[in-house]
């Protein structure tokens, strides 16, 4: 499934401030295929004074690009709802000692 394949590229973006990957982080809200060849992702940051913001941004860009059938990415940057660790996958908890 495309969905499938973009999520798997985007678990290689990593929050450079956490070393933890974006999706597992649950900093990935919507993965929106409907207009294909383009796809539009809604994510947000874990701090709307994130420092890596516009790297984080175009590596999003990047991996939704480098999957099969898709030649646009529109990223979309919200901070609704606002990041907290309960978005965050068994694994990032884990590893950032939450557990």
């Amino acid at each position: 499934m495309l969905t499938d394949n973009i999520i798997e590229k985007l678990r290689e973006v990593y929050d450079p401030e956490i070393s933890i990957n974006i999706y597992d982080l649950g900093l990935i809200y919507d993965i929106d295929v409907s207009l294909l060849p383009k796809v539009t992702i809604t994510h947000t940051l874990t701090s709307a004074f994130c420092p890596a913001a516009d790297h984080i941004v175009d590596e999003i860009r990047s991996a939704a690009c480098a999957v099969e059938g898709v030649t646009e990415c529109d990223v979309i940057t919200t901070f609704i709802p606002e990041f907290g660790t309960e978005m965050m996958s068994d694994d990032a908890k884990l590893q950032l000692g939450f557990y």
